[in-house]
């Protein structure tokens, strides 16, 4: 949730900078995907992180049978229900809308940029979104992501 506040405080300072006009529909979809990022989409991302490093983690030998056992269900019928879900809903989001707010860049967009980088490269099925695909190209496309990206390296996504 810090994030969220750190983009509003920010965008506050520059003026509403990259933040679409108060009271537009534009607006309104600016705050909900800039939440949306770290209260619908992440938590799912870090369940299954989370769930996968439990698998491999060293434990007694009888013990792993049954945390694999666990950690399948957990996924099966949280966390990949929950992710795919959360797939459609964005790849249909943008199959009407070139950013997530609309025809223009936003803050929400840098915001949802490394959700739709996590999903992308973890989600069951995530191949199957051309929308979602084309969003990422057009995030890494960006001068300044390239310019970020020379600086800092590459996006990771750990295992």
């Amino acid at each position: 949730a810090e994030s969220g506040a750190i983009i509003e405080y920010l965008v506050d300072k520059a003026g509403g900078a990259l933040k679409p006009k108060q009271g537009t529909p534009e607006q309104r979809r600016f705050t909900y995907w800039l939440h949306f990022a770290e209260g619908s989409a992440m938590p799912f991302m870090i369940l299954t992180l989370v769930f996968e490093r439990i698998k491999r983690v060293k434990m007694p030998f009888f013990a792993k049978p049954i945390a694999r056992a666990i950690c399948g269900k957990v996924q099966a019928q949280l966390i990949d229900p929950n992710l795919q879900s959360a797939l459609s809903f964005i790849e249909g989001h943008l199959s009407r809308h070139r950013w997530f707010c609309g025809d223009d860049l936003t803050m929400a967009d840098f915001q949802m940029s490394f959700g739709v980088e996590a999903l992308l490269s973890r989600a069951t099925g995530a191949g199957d979104q051309p929308h979602l695909a084309a969003y990422r190209d057009r995030i890494r496309a960006r001068p300044a992501y390239q310019r970020a990206e020379a600086k800092g390296g590459p996006t990771i996504m750990a295992s």
